[in-house]
């Protein structure tokens, strides 16, 4: 009978993915693009979960829960670090670091530091195409600290309060946000749910030396001073607010093989709604091998299918290390590749 449930749900999860692809029929033909700060916050972290199209959210059982579904740490009963680089788009630098340490019956603990840096440019200007012989930098931060409690043995939640930091030349931003997840074992057998909420807070607004400038209040007049010192006032944008569920069903679970299929909707304040899939089939716990599809049912997206693949390998006895590599299509921008290094003590 939970056989035939578990086939019911996961039918008519199925069939009711075409409605967010359709959804956006209903609305106004205005996605909101490029409408929010932050979005390097949309990047997302480690190469296993990328290799799987970012199908993260029921899965998120190694560090980088902390940034798709915080709530999964509270699974965890090992110390573990991760640590991802990725040469993203236009030769931008994007790494992430993260710790958990889980503490019992008290829950666990995470920290999480993410930063996106780029090369110096040429300041060029209107009247100085060529340069000015100046140079700027730009570069993106943000710090978490996490924490995720287990309310009874097949229910968890988590939060992950952080600190966002844009700058840009002279100009900067501060902003703060929380993620808030949650994680369901559910009663049927080998399917797994969860929820998050990421991105929840500020906004952010741009300020300092380059918004002074010499102005003129009365053009037209002469003797006044045309060169009062003025202060332009940025607009104010909100964070890349987020909503997924995340369906994980399980298709093997023995001691030499597990493989298991995931499944993501998501609902962001800066696009249209769109699904991540992904699958993962492991091999006597030391082989993976992932694949899967992102941003499926989104109009004019770069993004499309993911591979990747996975080494855990035991070392010094109790510690574990974790290798991973991912690829992703993201068509006319090429491709993106991911690598990932961790480790479980």
């Amino acid at each position: 009978m939970k056989d035939k449930c578990t086939a019911l749900l996961i039918l008519l999860i199925i069939l009711s993915i075409p409605l967010w692809g359709q959804n956006q029929n209903f609305k106004e033909n205005v996605s909101k693009r490029g409408t929010t700060a932050a979005s390097f916050l949309e990047i997302g972290v480690g190469a296993r979960a990328l290799a799987m199209g970012g199908a993260f959210t029921a899965l998120a059982n190694d560090p980088t829960a902390i940034y798709w579904n915080v709530a999964g740490i509270a699974k965890l009963n090992r110390t573990g670090l991760i640590f991802n680089h990725t040469e993203w788009i236009a030769d931008i630098n994007f790494d992430y670091i993260a710790g958990i340490v889980p503490m019992g019956r008290y829950g666990t603990v995470g920290v999480s530091i993410t930063s996106l840096s780029m090369n110096e440019m040429d300041v060029t200007t209107v009247f100085e195409p060529e340069g000015t012989g100046q140079t700027f930098k730009a570069n993106d931060f943000a710090v978490s600290v996490a924490y995720a409690l287990r309310l009874t043995e097949k229910f968890a939640i988590g939060f992950n309060p952080k600190f966002i930091y844009q700058s840009i030349w002279q100009m900067s931003a501060i902003g703060f946000g929380i993620d808030i997840g949650v994680h369901y074992e559910t009663p049927f057998k080998n399917v797994l749910l969860g929820f998050s909420m990421t991105n929840f807070g500020t906004k952010m607004q741009m300020s300092g030396d380059n918004a002074r400038v010499l102005y003129d209040f009365d053009p037209h007049s002469t003797g006044n001073n045309d060169r009062v010192t003025a202060l332009l006032e940025t607009s104010r944008w909100s964070l890349p607010l987020n909503f997924k569920i995340g369906l994980l069903y399980k298709l093997i679970d023995g001691e030499r093989q597990t493989a298991f299929i995931t499944l993501d909707a998501q609902h962001p304040n800066n696009d249209y709604e769109s699904v991540n899939v992904g699958v993962e089939y492991v091999l006597n716990k030391m082989f993976a091998f992932r694949g899967g599809y992102k941003s499926m049912f989104l109009a004019d997206s770069e993004e499309s299918f993911t591979l990747g693949a996975g080494l855990n390998y035991p070392i010094l006895g109790n510690i574990l290390l974790h290798v991973d590599f991912a690829y992703a299509d993201f068509g006319r921008l090429e491709n993106i590749q991911k690598f990932s290094l961790g480790i479980d003590f």
